[in-house]
C-alpha cells in the first residue's frame, strides 16, 4: 500500500471536503485522545507546530513541563465515516515530540517504534494479526450501559438467535471505508459476544488500526443503541473477551523467517527463539497484555482462555499457539493478550522479548499437545508448565524483575506505569465487594 505524504493529505482533505480534523494520540493505557482543528490549521498541524498540555494527559508530564509538540503521521489519514460528508471529519494519529525537536520517551507510539528499529537492525520487521473480541450490551433508560446482553446466541450463531448481526454487519461496512480489509465476523462463544478479523499488517500499522478498531465499534454499537465494551471480563460465568495476536518476523528479502521447509513442523530456528523469548519473559508482559484488574478474572480455566505457559502446534490449551498453515502465513499465535491493553505498548513488548530470544538463541520447552486442562498440578508440574500471573500484583511484580521488558518500555513509562497500576491493585484490594457482603455478613 502506498505512504501518503503530507501534500496527499492537503489534496485529499480538499476532495473529500474535510472541514475538521482530530488529531489523536493514546495515553499510557492506550486510552484513546485528540485535539480537533479546523482544515485551516492543517498547515501548522503537518509541521507540528501545534502544542498540547501534555500535563493534562495520564502518565505524560508534569505541570512544570507540560507543552509537548504533536506530529501527525500523514499515513494515518482517514475520514470518519459516520460523520456528514458535507462538511467532513478526518483524522490523523500523532507522534508526540518535546519543545526541543526530540521524540518524547513517554509517547507509546514511540516505544513501539523503537523496538520496531531494534528489530530492523537484526534483519526483521514485524508483522500481526489481532483477533479481538467484545460484548454488546443494551443500556438503560438514560442512556448507561447495563451488563444485560442483547441475545442468548453461541459460537458461530446467526439470525434470528444473533441479534447483534445488523450491528456488526454495519461495523464491518464502517472499517472497510477507513481501509480496513476485514477477513471475517462472527458471534463469539458468550451471549452478546463478537469478534471482527482484520488482515494482518506491520506492528505499528496494526497497533493504529486496534485503536480505531475499538473507536468504530464504539461509534457504531452506539447508532444501535447499544454498548461495546472491551473490558475483559464484564460478566462472571461467561468467557471473557481476548485479543489474540498472531506474530511473525519478516526478513529484508520479503520472506517469512518463521518458516523453514526443512524441518519436520515447518517452523524454523529463528521461530523456536522467538517463542522462547516470549515464554522466558510472559510473567513480565502479561501486566502490560492484561494490564487490569479485571483481566485477570479472564485468565482462569474453564473459559478458554490460556492459563498455562506452555506451547503447541496441536491444540488451543497453552498460552502459544502454531496454526498450520505455512508458507508467507506462517506465525505463531500468543493467545493471553485482552483487548483492554495498550497495543503499541503491547506489540512493543512482544517483539522485544521475541527478538531477545533470538539474540541469546534461546530454546523453548518441548510442546505440549495434551489438553493442559485436564492435567493435575502434579502432571503440569512434571512437565515443567507454569501458571501465569494470577493477579495485577503478580503481574507488575514480574514487569520489576524484568530488565528487558523495562527496557522496552522505557524509564518514563515504567515508572509511571508501575505508579499507576499499583494504586489500582491498592484500590481493588480495599473495596469491599458484593461477594464479600453475601459470603460473610451473616456468617460472622
Amino acid at each position: 500500500m502506498a505512504k501518503l505524504t503530507n501534500d496527499d493529505v492537503r489534496q485529499l482533505c480538499k476532495d473529500l471536503n474535510v472541514k475538521f480534523i482530530r488529531l489523536q494520540f493514546t495515553d499510557i493505557f492506550g486510552v484513546l485522545k485528540n485535539v480537533a482543528i479546523t482544515v485551516e490549521q492543517l498547515d501548522k498541524a503537518l509541521a507540528g507546530e501545534l502544542m498540547f498540555d501534555g500535563s493534562s494527559i495520564e502518565g505524560f508530564v508534569r505541570i512544570e513541563e507540560s507543552d509537548m509538540y504533536l506530529r501527525p503521521d500523514p499515513n494515518s489519514f482517514v475520514v470518519f465515516p459516520w460523520k456528514p460528508r458535507d462538511g467532513a471529519v478526518a483524522r490523523l494519529i500523532c507522534d508526540i515530540y518535546n519543545p526541543d525537536g526530540t521524540p518524547f520517551i513517554g509517547d507509546p507510539r514511540y516505544a513501539l517504534r523503537r523496538a520496531i528499529a531494534e528489530a530492523e537492525e537484526m534483519g526483521y520487521s514485524m508483522n500481526v494479526g489481532p483477533e479481538a473480541e467484545f460484548f454488546l450490551f443494551h443500556v438503560d433508560s438514560e442512556g448507561r450501559p447495563t451488563t444485560k446482553t442483547h441475545d442468548r446466541a453461541g459460537y458461530f450463531d446467526m439470525t434470528p438467535i444473533d441479534l447483534g448481526e445488523d450491528a456488526r454487519r454495519d461495523m464491518v461496512i464502517t472499517l472497510e471505508q477507513m481501509g480496513f480489509e476485514i477477513e471475517a465476523s462472527h458471534h463469539e462463544v458468550a451471549p452478546g459476544q463478537h469478534e471482527i478479523d482484520f488482515k494482518y499488517s506491520d506492528a505499528l500499522d496494526v497497533a493504529d488500526k486496534i485503536v480505531t478498531f475499538k473507536l468504530a465499534v464504539r461509534t457504531v454499537a452506539q447508532r444501535h443503541g447499544l454498548h461495546a465494551t472491551f473490558m475483559p471480563k464484564p460478566v462472571f460465568g461467561m468467557a471473557g473477551s481476548g485479543m489474540h495476536l498472531n506474530q511473525s518476523l519478516i526478513t529484508k528479502d520479503g520472506k517469512n523467517a518463521f518458516y523453514d521447509p526443512s524441518t519436520p513442523t515447518g517452523m524454523s530456528e529463528i521461530s523456536m527463539n522467538y517463542i522462547a523469548g516470549l515464554m522466558n519473559h510472559i510473567d513480565a508482559i502479561t501486566a502490560i497484555i492484561n494490564p487490569t484488574v479485571n483481566s485477570y478474572k479472564r485468565l482462569v480455566s474453564g473459559y478458554e482462555a490460556p492459563v498455562y505457559v506452555a506451547w503447541s502446534a496441536q491444540n488451543r490449551s497453552p498460552l502459544i499457539r502454531i496454526p498450520a498453515k505455512r508458507g508467507m502465513s506462517t506465525r505463531i499465535e500468543l493467545r493471553s493478550p485482552d483487548p483492554s491493553c495498550n497495543p503499541y505498548l503491547a506489540l512493543a513488548v512482544c517483539l522485544r522479548a521475541g527478538l531477545d530470544g533470538i539474540k541469546k538463541g534461546m530454546a523453548p520447552p518441548s510442546p505440549c499437545d495434551r489438553n493442559i486442562y485436564e492435567m493435575t498440578l502434579a502432571e503440569r508440574q512434571e512437565l515443567g508448565i507454569s501458571n501465569l500471573p494470577a493477579s495485577l500484583f503478580e503481574a507488575v511484580q514480574s514487569l520489576s524483575e524484568d530488565e528487558v521488558i523495562k527496557e522496552a518500555l522505557g524509564p518514563h513509562i515504567y515508572e509511571r506505569y508501575m505508579e499507576a497500576k499499583t494504586i489500582e491493585w491498592d484500590r481493588y484490594r480495599m473495596q469491599v465487594s458484593p461477594w464479600e457482603l453475601e459470603e460473610y455478613l451473616t456468617k460472622f
